[in-house]
């Protein structure tokens, strides 16, 4: 529908914006070139097929290349209708498109529905409109190179950071099966994942396993974002004890920053959860299991017939490692070779979960300038 010129910058430029980082300088060794970026307002559409628009950031390089390889970068949570690459002008929510963009590759970055200019709630976690936003993104960022006199070649590197790791498996998969006639999957790199949400994510996040605020967060989206898709309960007293019961719906609307969120929300799950709400995400039935199955099918229904990796932090505080291992178990059945790459304990801003994906932006910009 739209594409509008964001920024122009220099190779020297983006290796002092991704340094300059004051929560942790990213990795600068893949940066060769300057870039352009564009905002991308596109057709879509909305979890039940009725047509939506999204938006999503490009990034090309000015590297005088005009066939160009393409990544797809799907990002993770983000309360925030405006923490996103496309209205950001925050280092982190720029720096995957930077990194990429500048080695060499377009870049293209979904905000998924209901995020940046997209209209109403995000459906957090939805694989399925995820892989839409994504697919169509694509589309449309072709249109938009093209009218730059550049070409976006049909081989497309995919990868993403948790939720957007879900997010890219499930793309990758739908570009597999030929879901469109130019673009077809190269590879597939997802960083720190809950990919076992159902077996992995939710114990932990009930067990304590998890960072407290975050536990919380996570699982107030859960119950939230799932019923507006699933209808699991009539009110919300029935699963969230006063007085958050009148409030957490409304903080999880898009319009609230994660400060305000985490202020808004109690520090325990225990201070959060009636036990109704409490029971049905410990033994989850009914609409909010064949849910849980859709989003952990990006590891489980399908087989993969490129290169593979999985990305992740040891020590994790968001999402546990045993996401990773039971994604690898399920594709090692299906004799898929998809290795797990340690990343370490990265730390950005005090998180290893957040610094994973600096740490596996560095690592997977440089596997896929190696694939060919």
């Amino acid at each position: 529908m739209s594409a509008t010129p964001l920024r122009t910058l220099d190779a020297e430029e983006v290796a002092a914006e991704l340094a300059g980082d004051e929560d942790g300088a990213w990795d600068t060794g893949a940066v060769r070139y300057g870039l352009d970026t564009f905002r991308i307002v596109y057709r879509t559409v909305d979890p039940h097929g009725r047509p939506t628009t999204a938006s999503g950031l490009l990034a090309l390089p000015r590297s005088g290349e005009r066939r160009l390889r393409t990544v797809s970068f799907t990002h993770g949570t983000e309360l925030s209708k405006d923490n996103v690459a496309s209205v950001s002008h925050s280092v982190w929510d720029q720096a995957p498109a930077l990194t990429y963009a500048s080695a060499g590759f377009a870049t293209v970055l979904p905000d998924y529905l209901g995020l940046g200019l997209g209209s109403g709630p995000h459906p957090w976690m939805d694989v399925p409109s995820e892989t839409t936003a994504a697919l169509d993104m694509l589309r449309a960022s072709r249109a938009a190179a093209t009218a730059q006199g550049r070409e976006l070649r049909p081989e497309v590197l995919v990868t993403g950071f948790s939720q957007g790791a879900s997010a890219a498996l499930g793309l990758a998969r739908s570009l597999q099966e030929g879901a469109d006639g130019w673009f077809r999957l190269r590879a597939v790199a997802p960083i720190s994942g809950a990919y076992a949400f159902h077996d992995a994510e939710l114990p932990a996040l009930l067990a304590g396993q998890t960072e407290p605020k975050a536990s919380v967060i996570y699982t107030a989206l859960t119950l939230v974002a799932f019923n507006r898709l699933h209808h699991l309960y009539d009110t919300p007293a029935q699963v969230f004890r006063a007085p958050y019961d009148h409030a957490v719906e409304g903080l999880l609307d898009g319009t609230h920053t994660g400060r305000e969120v985490a202020a808004g929300t109690p520090d325990s799950i225990d201070a959060l959860l009636t036990p109704r709400g409490r029971a049905m995400l410990a033994h989850p039935g009914g609409r909010l299991a064949a849910a849980l199955r859709i989003a952990d099918g990006v590891c489980t229904d399908w087989t993969p017939r490129v290169p593979i990796r999985l990305y992740y932090a040891d020590g994790d505080e968001q999402a546990v490692t045993a996401n990773t291992a039971r994604c690898h178990a399920a594709l090692r059945t299906r004799g898929v070779h998809a290795p797990p790459i340690d990343l370490g304990t990265p730390d950005y801003g005090g998180s290893r979960h957040l610094g994973s994906q600096q740490a596996g932006t560095a690592a997977v910009v440089r596997w896929f300038h190696g694939l060919r």
